[in-house]
């Protein structure tokens, strides 16, 4: 099951990896009452869920006595904050929340931002789910005060299907209290930031089961009592494991909402400016380090909504297909949410570069295209100088399922990218690691082995590399150009 953002959906897949049935639910759109704010209910996940699972069942015709286990993934960050008895307090502020500028600057004044990165691998930004803590902690301290648990979106939908307060460690490294290095809270960090201890879930490896459904949720969802639920991941290391990006070298860039680069590694690598975010993966004793570009696929949609609403994006495509690499000098920079990787910068902002009265709708769609992948390539840049092997890319996403965005993906990043037979996404992983855990296949390894296979490989056009080679040197240097201009206005 993926608790995202959009919605929750639930895959059902066999033990030989192939997908049985899926089916999905909305969630409400997120409530952004100030800007920059962005929350959710986790009531309504949890109806989602249960809409997601009975659907899912109805349609496959299979019984729910023959599920051997079931496994969580979701959108990362969110703090959803309950009392002793388990009531949520107030809605989650979720993963793009931008509010927290004030409380990351605390954090670092506090430990300095050098030991945070040695003792969580990061630093603080306002989507870690600790930050979120901490401005309650400063603008709603009655709710701080009843804070009895702390869990993050999917990990609330294991709480009412089991009545357990758990996570895995994959997760738990986007939260800013985890010792990455060591899969384990960080005391140090919970002690200074005043978050007490007993608030944090039991942690667990992603494929080990941790819960099983209660006799209470059977009833709402369909499920049978005493089915094994595994910890699961975030949505980024459940779609790497459902992408087979479990070794050293393999990589892959996934292009949703947000877009992420992701590389697994077989040790914590640290990036001491903490511009790319090192976490636990979702196989247990490895590691994985990813760049996000905040606002990919919502770029497009931005642009769409803008300048052509209720247009199909394979209209909009076919245009941008007409204009060469390059878009003749149109640069868009992606930053409608400010951005992650490589700025850390919530207060940056987006923009169109080099319009010209020569350019069509065509070009500002390519560009947008284009401009995502420019963000994205950032993180490559970042990889080369860590030292991170890159052996080739696996696309994911919304950007592996249109021809023209996989060419311009290859011909940006430079490397030959696969694109999967089935490309599942996060739920798809997630399926896999309770296969893991229900004794189908030994290991996430095997699991992948079995389950995933290449159908495509795109190269880089030479061609086309030139024009964006020379379009990348320009898209660096407008982010410190329009940086200069903020902060001098």
């Amino acid at each position: 099951m993926d608790v995202g953002t959009g919605g929750t959906r639930a895959v059902l897949i066999d033990e030989h990896g192939k997908v049985i049935a899926s089916a999905a639910s909305e969630h409400a759109p997120f409530r952004s009452p100030h800007p920059g704010w962005a929350e959710q209910d986790p009531e309504d996940w949890w109806r989602a869920a249960q809409e997601a699972i009975r659907e899912v069942l109805a349609t496959s015709g299979v019984a729910a006595s023959k599920i051997g286990a079931i496994g969580l993934t979701g959108q990362m960050h969110g703090a959803v904050m309950l009392d002793a008895e388990g009531a949520v307090l107030r809605p989650s502020l979720i993963w793009c929340d931008q509010r927290t500028d004030a409380q990351c600057d605390w954090l670092h004044e506090r430990i300095g931002r050098a030991r945070l990165i040695e003792l969580t691998c990061n630093p603080a930004l306002p989507n870690f789910t600790l930050t979120k803590l901490l401005w309650v902690r400063d603008h709603e301290p009655e709710i701080f005060a009843r804070i009895a648990h702390v869990l993050c979106p999917k990990d609330y939908v294991r709480f009412r299907l089991t009545g357990t307060y758990s996570m895995d460690v994959q997760e738990a490294s986007g939260t800013l209290l985890l010792d990455v290095t060591h899969r384990r809270w960080s005391s140090e960090v919970a002690r200074i930031a005043g978050i007490d201890e007993s608030w944090l879930p039991q942690l667990f490896e992603s494929p080990e089961v941790c819960a099983h459904i209660s006799t209470e949720a059977a009833a709402p969802t369909g499920l049978v009592a005493g089915t094994p639920v595994v910890a699961g991941a975030g949505d980024q290391g459940a779609g790497a494991v459902g992408m087979g990006i479990l070794q050293p070298g393999s990589v892959s860039a996934t292009i949703g909402t947000s877009g992420v680069v992701f590389a697994a590694t077989a040790a914590p690598t640290k990036d001491p400016l903490g511009r790319l975010h090192t976490f636990c993966h979702a196989v247990p004793g490895r590691w994985h380090v990813m760049g996000v570009t905040q606002a990919a696929g919502l770029s497009l949609r931005w642009l769409r909504d803008i300048i052509a609403p209720g247009a199909n994006y394979d209209t909009l495509t076919a245009e941008a297909a007409q204009v060469s690499p390059g878009s003749d000098g149109l640069i868009w920079l992606p930053y409608l949410l400010g951005e992650r990787t490589p700025h850390l910068d919530s207060q940056a902002t987006a923009a169109f570069y080099g319009i010209t009265a020569s350019h069509t709708r065509g070009h500002l769609v390519r560009a947008v295209l284009e401009g995502v992948a420019y963000s994205l390539k950032d993180t490559f840049t970042l990889f080369a100088e860590l030292g991170i092997p890159v052996h080739g890319v696996r696309l994911g996403g919304g950007g592996a399922r249109g021809p023209l965005w996989r060419t311009i993906q290859a011909g940006i990043y430079g490397y030959s990218a696969d694109i999967l037979e089935a490309e599942e996404g996060a739920a798809f992983g997630a399926a896999l690691l309770a296969g893991v855990g229900a004794g189908a296949w030994p290991d996430t390894d095997a699991a992948c082995a079995s389950a995933i296979r290449v159908a495509e490989q795109i190269e880089p056009d030479p061609a086309a590399e030139q024009n964006y080679a020379t379009g990348y040197k320009v898209y660096r240097r407008l982010y410190p150009a329009l940086r200069s201009v903020r902060e001098t206005a």
